[in-house]
């Protein structure tokens, strides 16, 4: 039976862990991809993982991204070593023989009506998202999760011509402590949980 982590653990996933606005250091290939090799395990609908996300790295590739971001979120954003635009596949459904093959689920999304098919790859898309944040955390970079940034113009550049979508935008790297506000609140148990 898997043991608790230790408060070291819980500490650098959650408990001081923050949402940082200024970012330096370098992130390798080997880095990303052992990043995306810990949050595909994350469980989702179906084994589905209809996450796709896409490592922000070069001048060219900032360059494209730079007209869809808020003026609010432009300078942090282009100076992270790495965004991650998180997006989803619509299309999520044609690789369910290969992930799913205990039975044919991919009939369940075939031909469906789009709202329904965009609320299971919204939702599993979401999952696939926090779990890279947790695993940037647990690979000790610092993470910066955002809206702010216009949907319609980062799928233009980066995904014209399929059926991906993004969803929201993650800044990776060693994150600056000056970039930060103190810690906001959070509710309280008994203000968001019942136990019935």
């Amino acid at each position: 039976m898997p043991q608790p982590l230790t408060d070291d653990a819980f500490d650098q996933l959650f408990r001081t862990a923050r949402s940082y606005n200024a970012f330096s250091g370098e992130i390798d290939d080997a880095t990303l991809q052992r990043l995306y090799e810990l949050l595909k395990w994350g469980p989702t609908t179906a084994n589905s993982q209809p996450a796709r996300f896409v490592f922000v790295r070069s001048e060219a590739a900032k360059a494209r991204l730079a007209p869809a971001l808020d003026s609010g979120n432009r300078a942090k954003t282009l100076s992270a070593p790495v965004t991650v635009i998180v997006a989803h596949d619509m299309a999520f459904y044609e690789k369910l023989p290969v992930l799913f093959p205990h039975t044919d689920a991919r009939a369940w999304f075939v031909d469906k009506p789009e709202a329904m098919v965009e609320t299971v790859t919204l939702r599993n898309g979401s999952l696939q998202g926090a779990y890279l944040i947790l695993a940037a955390r647990a690979l000790g970079l610092d993470a910066g999760p955002m809206s702010g940034f216009d949907n319609v113009k980062v799928d233009e550049a980066f995904f014209a011509g399929t059926r991906i979508r993004s969803n929201f935008l993650v800044n990776l790297g060693r994150g600056d402590p000056a970039s930060i506000f103190p810690r906001s609140p959070r509710l309280s148990f008994d203000e968001a949980c019942r136990i019935e």
